[in-house]
């Protein structure tokens, strides 16, 4: 047995959900392949698992492009001498914004389910085909509150999520049985990271202390569903801060 392999795809900020998975398997012993669409940040990513002692390599990928996704796996399936193929996938991309209704064009709608549902089907599909032939595997899609309701101003954030979250159902009942768990993370509240910090800092300040979950808590759970017992697998686990009111 070599070295295991992660690969998470939709990695940006350091202090973000998918720079923060990227470090918690490279704790772990995993030799972690960083994909995101910001050559910048991935390195970044890479730079501070190296300077832990972990391994990584940075991959920039857009996970909207089908061909750029499926030579991301090419890689993460041969990842090197003295590592194994992956075994675990994150799938963590995602954009936000509230836009009303009446103002939505076209054009974002399309945008925002691109990223959030299409890149999900390119990444399970590509996950499926290549952990059947292993029999073993762990694929994580990082879901949101608009997974399971739409709220005035996020019909095209929901809409995707929610496209996001059948995917990850229909993949667990099909691929399960024969040896991949999948699972769905609704992530229901604001992410303490650099995102929501850098864009909204105000909110930051009105939910105070611990009012955002922790990126760390977040992860945890992650490496939490890849280590369950197959007697036992989680299909969808939902996280929210205590104080969230929901």
């Amino acid at each position: 047995m070599g070295k295991p392999t992660a690969i998470v795809f939709g990695v940006g900020s350091e202090r973000g959900i998918g720079g923060a998975v990227c470090k918690r398997f490279a704790r772990e012993g995993y030799h972690v392949i960083v994909a995101g669409r910001t050559a910048a940040k991935i390195q970044e990513v890479a730079k501070a698992i190296a300077s832990a002692g972990g391994s990584a390599e940075a991959l920039p990928t857009d996970v909207t492009d089908e061909a750029q996704v499926i030579a991301a796996f090419d890689r993460a399936m041969n990842p090197g001498e003295g590592r194994d193929p992956a075994d675990v996938v994150i799938s963590n991309a995602g954009n936000n914004a509230i836009i009303d209704f009446t103002k939505l064009t076209a054009a974002q709608f399309e945008d925002f389910w691109r990223v959030g549902c299409y890149s999900g089907f390119l990444i399970g599909r590509e996950a499926a085909r290549r952990l059947v032939p292993l029999g073993r595997g762990t694929v994580i899609f990082t879901g949101a509150s608009g997974s399971m309701r739409g709220k005035p101003g996020f019909a095209h954030f929901a809409a995707a999520k929610a496209g996001l979250r059948m995917i990850s159902q229909s993949m667990a009942r099909e691929y399960g049985p024969k040896g991949i768990h999948v699972a769905h993370v609704v992530v229901d509240g604001g992410i303490d990271g650099d995102r929501l910090r850098g864009a909204i800092p105000a909110m930051v300040e009105r939910l105070g202390e611990e009012g955002l979950l922790s990126v760390d808590g977040i992860v945890e759970n992650y490496w939490t569903l890849h280590k369950q017992h197959r007697s036992a697998w989680t299909q969808e686990l939902d996280l929210r801060p205590y104080k969230e009111n929901w």
